[in-house]
Order: C-alpha cells, then sequence, then structure tokens
C-alpha cells in the first residue's frame, strides 16, 4: 500500500527519502544542529533539493560540518571551498558558516548546548501544526522572526526569519507534516 506523504516530497527518491527519515524528527545533538543549520544558511534563495543533492560534498568539503574545524578555518581554506565544484560557491555564505561556527560555540559555553539555548524557544517540545496542505504552512512566524533576531544579536549570519523556520521545520522543533501525511503522528 502507498504511503501518503506530503506533498512537496513526492515524485524523488532523495527528496522522499529525507522526508521520510530526517524532516520533521526532533533533533537534540548540536552536531546535526550545525548541519542543518549551515544547509539551512547555503539553501537561502535555492531549493532545498538543490543542497540535497550536494549534502555529501558539503559533509567532505567542511570536515562533516565539524563546527570546531570550521571555526578555526583561514583564509586558504575558504579559498579552496570556493573552488569547489561541488557545493554552492557563495563568498557571503562559505564566510557565514566559518562566522556561524564561531557564533555556535560561544552559545554552547553560555547555555551548555546549542539545542538548550535553541529548543528553550519553544520549551522544549515540537509546536504540531495540522496543515491539510503544505502550501498552507508559512514561510516565517513570529517565534522564527524571534529567534533569528536573537542569532544575528549574536553573531550569525544568512539567519533570516525564514531560513530559521525552515531550520525548525527540519529539526522538528515545529512538526509541519500534512495530517494526512504518514509520518504526521511518527513524529
Amino acid at each position: 500500500m502507498e504511503k501518503h506523504r506530503c506533498g512537496w516530497c513526492v515524485g524523488d527518491p532523495l527528496y522522499e527519502a529525507y522526508h521520510d527519515e530526517e524532516w520533521g524528527v526532533p533533533v537534540y545533538d548540536d552536531d546535526t544542529l550545525f548541519e542543518f543549520l549551515t544547509l539551512e544558511t547555503f539553501q537561502a534563495g535555492l531549493s532545498w533539493i538543490t543542497i540535497l543533492r550536494k549534502r555529501e560534498n558539503f559533509r567532505k568539503a567542511f570536515d562533516n560540518f565539524n563546527y570546531k574545524k570550521i571555526a578555526k578555518y583561514q583564509q586558504p581554506k575558504v579559498d579552496a571551498l570556493l573552488q569547489d565544484k561541488g557545493i554552492i560557491r557563495n563568498k557571503l555564505k562559505v564566510n557565514a558558516t566559518v562566522t556561524n561556527a564561531q557564533a555556535f560555540m560561544k552559545i554552547q559555553d553560555e547555555f551548555g548546548s546549542f539545542s538548550k539555548y535553541i529548543w528553550d524557544f519553544v520549551d522544549g517540545k515540537p509546536i504540531k501544526n495540522s496543515f491539510k496542505d503544505y502550501k498552507k504552512a508559512p514561510a516565517n512566524t513570529p517565534l522564527s522572526d524571534k529567534i533569528s533576531k536573537d542569532l544575528k544579536k549574536r553573531g550569525f549570519k544568512f539567519v533570516g526569519t525564514t531560513v530559521v523556520y525552515a531550520h525548525m521545520q527540519a529539526t522538528g522543533m515545529v512538526n509541519d507534516h500534512e495530517v494526512s501525511c504518514f509520518r504526521y503522528n511518527e513524529v
């Protein structure tokens, strides 16, 4: 029997696997949260499938999203990344990744973990929405506005409210699976 999925992922095996296994699952691990934040940063202005198709290249290029290493990147490494055809070669986004790794670690120092910091915005529990059609889900909310503003105040780059809301969806802070989707009640 065919599973009903959210409409945005149907028809592409990579998209469907991401939807079925990752999207909307609550993530409390700092390493994974940083990976998603980085990927969402690079996604700004592009389609998510473009990023998914390059995800393994990003992992290789950015030392498996090891934010401790990324925070120490010097200009030669940044220059090499800008020549890497396997990733999105946007100078502002590459530089933002280094800046964000540094800001990420400052949050860890202050809150004990990035997870504690980010999940405190939703009292540690996912917000469960009830959309019948994924097209009805918002691109941003007052909460994503608030988080975006706070992240920017803490030195993060490319964390506008839409990027933050996409991050919230991806990491399960908000459940925006369609109510008829088989994953809606699972996550």
